[in-house]
């Protein structure tokens, strides 16, 4: 799979998770199988930059390229702003978040909100790719609700503006993470455009996943909740859409060895 001028060993990539797909987290993935690991997002916030958490984001150290970074915020400018900081931090591919349905993040019409405003979505992603010389993607849901799914819509705008990879979760944002992710609706955008399309949602094992590809034609799948608790999801997957046949899961011992290195890299991250 292509993005931009990166060719991934893989079409197999970590969801961005607040929380969750910290450095140690995303090292982790990739050695274990998938092809990109996208970051935490990153607020667009200026006045945040120097926080804690934010300068932890922003931390690439030893990270297997390409370094994925996802932002958010509801501004063009400030995104583009964020986007050339990130880069200077190591970011290699953008990615701009239009899908996290979180409260905290739509009340400010953020995330999944911004899908209300197709007229904003339009100034963000134009903006964004005409700021900075690495690959923008884009990540969204179907839509705001069932009644306003304008996926299409905004994919047939991310790709007229130069988005180079869209993700899609099948899910609006008033889905939440409820009910079952719907792919045709995956399919019928994939069916309608050029720029390499991955699919998100309820991807749980190997044969989910290639189930979910067939089905939607996608370039490749995105997995976010369920590679929490067993990151070698991804090379179970890979070698299944490789051979056909399952990997075995691995032993207690083998867990053992993965959790114990993990718990060392994030105390050598976050200090004990």
């Amino acid at each position: 799979m292509q993005i931009g001028p990166y060719k991934l060993k893989n079409n197999l990539i970590l969801a961005p998770m607040a929380g969750v797909t910290d450095l140690p987290f995303r090292q982790l993935c990739r050695k274990l199988g998938a092809g990109l690991a996208v970051s935490e997002m990153v607020t667009s916030d200026a006045s945040l930059r120097g926080s804690k958490k934010t300068v932890l984001r922003l931390d690439h150290t030893d990270e297997p390229e390409p370094v994925s970074v996802q932002i958010v915020g509801a501004d063009p400018v400030t995104l583009a702003d964020a986007a050339r900081a990130n880069i200077d931090h190591g970011a290699q591919i953008i990615d701009i978040n239009m899908g996290c349905p979180a409260k905290k993040v739509c009340k400010v019409a953020a995330g999944s909100a911004l899908m209300q405003d197709v007229k904003l979505v339009t100034r963000i992603l134009e903006t964004v790719v005409n700021t900075v010389d690495v690959p923008v993607t884009l990540k969204m849901r179907t839509g705001w609700n069932t009644e306003n799914k304008n996926a299409p819509q905004i994919a047939h705008i991310a790709e007229q503006s130069g988005i180079q990879a869209l993700t899609i979760h099948g899910r609006t944002r008033a889905c939440g993470y409820s009910g079952d992710a719907e792919y045709q609706t995956i399919q019928e955008i994939k069916s309608r455009i050029g720029i390499p399309l991955i699919a998100n949602g309820d991807i749980t094992d190997p044969e989910k996943a290639k189930q979910v590809l067939n089905i939607t034609g996608a370039d490749g799948i995105m997995i976010g909740r369920a590679a929490q608790g067993q990151p070698w999801l991804f090379r179970e997957i890979d070698h299944y859409l490789k051979t056909g046949e399952k990997l075995p899961s691995p032993d207690a011992k083998q867990i053992k060895e993965i959790l114990l290195k993990h718990l060392d890299n994030l105390y050598t991250f976050y200090g004990e």
